[in-house]
């Protein structure tokens, strides 16, 4: 899981505008956006939590009955729109807190969506990751629907693996153990069982660090390991939720008559085994929010997919569609470079980019500049962030962000050489820190028990008391020298003195005990204060945040898109990563590359084909036609009106032997459980074999590619004698039906089958 980030105090939330006239609105005008209260209070009615809002963010926050889809472009407004809509429904008595779930993917976003909601006055709702909600689901049933002791688990699955490759006889090195770990957690949740991994992984176009059959065997012994150490891991929390909700409906209904309301963020990025544990939150029920953008979709490789967000008016013919495009973050010549990257795309999100409108003051052109080697990069962005911060840029308000995180050494070295502290994001979350804890304990206690502290004698407001009690942590009132642990611990305790110092500003004759409580609330929202450094991150990792000043390196073919990116859906997810670090920045954006990798290096790189056409002095190449979304509301069908047919609710598969609800994908193709007793047909099932294996020999592929073993064990307990039948077996596709379904009705039939060529 991705660790909360620090989320900035002085700058304004995204989407933030100052509260406008209706006026305002209604002529077209533009209201930039402002710095909100360090410690704001909350609305005092319903009505002032839509204040600020503009037209569209007012039509989602207001929009509380049916399903609701909101499409939303990068910095504008998004979680500021979903928050207050939650809060106007709670401040309005129309929902009752306790009764709401929204749900995201990463512990930091989660924990911003407490943040605002806790300002909002909207107590009581519950805010958690997919995984946090369904964990809690879980242990709170497990005693009622398993019995005893819920499995221990698992924080990291690598030393798991790394076992079950080591009683396998597999020799990983350590990008091989990696990058085989990933391809087990994109099995699960694509629900994939480790003998359909080699098809699955051929049909996807994944690219399998080993043998797909090697990571099968391997996938396999991983999951027996798990059950001989009685543990589960993170995907297990997911599948074994789904299985306990299909399974006990006395659960579901219990677990529905909590939630009545589903609020859902990041939807673009949500995986089909998410997807399915929502269904069975949600059940018939329609009383659902989901908000996302195509055009941001980077987790692919993790099993993420837009499909979810991009038919839900399909599923949905009743939906309220809103699209939100007014840009509150960047300035117009940063929305432009970032319109023009997505005017080259091609594919399905492509078809529905929402076109920005900043709603900002004009600022400085993107820069681009062009360096001889990695290395001299490096120092050319680090002498420009000197240059900014002697300037008065905040380094908090910088951020060089990166392809890989390989390339993050190379920085670190330079911006030390420059005199420039800087902070690794991906590193452990701020109240988790050690010297956090140290610095909550020292508070506490001091707030407790101050009045006996010599320490204090001379603290004369809060912020004093607190420089005082930090002091004998190690704070000091100058920074030591260099950069490395010693100044990264001395980051932390400046980021809670100057929390203190805003505290107190915001709330005159605040005590120590009040504040150790706002701590115990920004650490259960994982609403980190500021720590001061420049941020140094991979693209994946700046998702959802944003700087004044933005520095893209090493945008360079080979590294953006990166050299395994290979087939047009991946080249176009790395485009996706390009747009969404550009829209990181608000004011400043430097974008590089360099023509080597070492100095003295031959100079045969070349600039990203993505900045073709926007970088002065290039070309355009030819991309996207089509017309981008522009912002606005589109009402749903209502009952009786012609509308485009919703899919039904998808029925919990069921053994067809003694009828318990089926949750491994490997049963469902059977339509049985493991242990029950099959009415294979022996037989038949060589004869399929054997048709197989010469069919694999003549396409030169591999057995699994024709049919897995599962699906010809399913078609010999089913013996169909017609396509119809055949059809609905699980495993055999449109494609295939089309290419092998004569020769194995005619084998199901008695007969040799042994005519067909096996092409297309």
């Amino acid at each position: 899981m991705t660790p909360a980030a620090f989320i900035r105090l002085s700058a304004p939330a995204c989407g933030q505008p100052t509260q406008p006239s209706r006026t305002t609105w209604q002529h077209g005008g533009v209201t930039a956006a402002t710095h909100s209260p360090l410690f704001p209070q909350a609305p005092d009615t319903a009505d002032a939590v839509l204040e600020g809002l503009d037209p569209e963010q007012r039509e989602v926050a207001t929009a509380l009955h049916g399903p609701v889809c909101v499409l939303a472009g990068a910095g504008t407004g998004k979680t500021r729109a979903i928050t207050h809509r939650i809060a106007y429904g709670v401040r309005a008595g129309i929902l009752q807190p306790s009764s709401v779930l929204a749900v995201t993917f990463t512990n930091r976003a989660a924990g911003e969506m407490r943040g605002r909601l806790r300002q909002l006055g909207a107590h009581g709702v519950q805010a958690r990751t997919f995984h946090s909600a369904a964990l809690r689901q879980l242990q709170y049933f497990w005693p009622k629907a398993i019995g005893g002791s819920m499995p221990r688990l698992v924080d990291r699955k690598i030393q798991l693996v790394a076992d079950a490759a080591a009683a396998c006889k597999i020799r990983l090195d350590r990008g091989e153990l990696r990058d085989a770990t990933a391809e087990i957690e994109w099995s699960k949740v694509t629900q994939t069982v480790p003998a359909d991994y080699p098809y699955a992984a051929a049909k996807a176009g994944r690219e399998a660090p080993r043998d797909p059959a090697e990571i099968a065997h391997l996938y396999a012994a991983y999951e027996d390991l798990k059950r001989d150490r009685a543990v589960i891991d993170f995907e297990d929390v997911l599948l074994l939720t789904v299985a306990v909700l299909q399974d006990r409906h006395d659960i579901a209904e219990q677990v529905r008559s909590q939630y009545q309301h589903f609020v859902v963020d990041e939807y673009q990025d949500v995986s089909p085994l998410q997807q399915r544990l929502l269904e069975l939150w949600l059940g018939e029920r329609d009383s659902l929010c989901v908000v996302g953008d195509a055009s941001q979709t980077i987790y692919s490789f993790t099993g993420a997919t837009p499909d979810h967000l991009l038919d839900f008016r399909l599923r949905h013919p009743g939906a309220t569609v809103v699209k939100l495009v007014r840009d509150y973050r960047s300035t117009p010549q940063v929305v432009h470079l970032a319109n023009g990257l997505l005017a080259q795309a091609r594919g399905r999100a492509a078809d529905h980019r929402l076109e920005l409108v900043s709603q900002r003051a004009a600022g400085p052109e993107p820069l681009y500049t062009e360096y001889t080697d990695e290395p001299a990069e490096a120092e050319g962005a680090a002498r420009r962030i000197r240059e900014l911060i002697d300037a008065g840029v905040p380094a908090a308000e910088i951020a060089v962000l990166f392809r890989t995180n390989s390339q993050s050494e190379t920085y670190e070295q330079a911006l030390a050489d420059a005199g420039v502290s800087y902070q690794l994001r991906g590193a452990e979350r701020f109240f988790d820190r050690p010297e956090v804890r140290k610095a909550g304990i020292a508070l506490r206690g001091a707030a407790r028990f101050g009045g006996n502290d010599s320490l204090l004698d001379d603290a004369v407001d809060l912020p004093s008391q607190v420089r005082a009690v930090l002091s004998g942590e190690g704070w000091t009132s100058q920074p030591p020298a260099g950069s490395g642990a010693v100044r990264e611990r001395w980051e932390s305790l400046a980021a809670l003195v100057n929390l203190a110092h805003d505290f107190a500003a915001a709330r005159p004759g605040a005590t120590l005990g009040d504040l150790v409580a706002e701590l115990d609330e920004r650490a259960n929202a994982q609403h980190a204060p500021t720590v001061q450094g420049v941020t140094l991150a991979s693209l994946h990792a700046a998702k959802g945040l944003e700087w004044d000043v933005v520095f893209l390196v090493g945008i360079a073919e080979g590294m953006m898109p990166i050299t395994y990116a290979k087939t047009d859906e991946q080249v176009e997810e790395e485009r996706r990563l390009l747009y969404v670090g550009v829209t990181r920045a608000r004011e400043r954006l430097h974008l590089s590359w360099a023509l080597s990798r070492a100095p003295g290096g031959r100079p045969n790189r070349r600039p990203s084909r993505f900045l073709d056409g926007l970088r002065p002095g290039s070309t355009a190449t030819v991309g996207h036609t089509g017309t981008a979304a522009a912002g606005g509301i589109e009402r749903g069908t209502r009952a009786g009106a012609p509308a485009v047919r919703r899919r039904t609710q998808r029925t919990p598969a069921r053994c067809r032997v003694c009828g318990r609800t089926l949750a491994d994908a490997g049963e469902m193709k059977l339509m049985r459980c493991e242990d029950c007793p099959s009415d294979m047909d022996e037989g038949l099932y060589e004869r399929l074999r054997a048709w197989r294996a010469v069919q694999a020999e003549r396409s030169g592929q591999p057995d699994f590619c024709v049919f897995t073993d599962r699906t010809l064990m399913a078609i010999a307990e089913a013996r169909p004698d017609s396509p119809a039948e055949l059809s609905r077996i699980p495993g055999v596709l449109s494609r295939k039906l089309q290419r092998y379904g004569t020769d194995v009705l005619a084998i199901c039939a008695g007969q040799e089958g042994m005519e067909g060529d096996g092409s297309d």
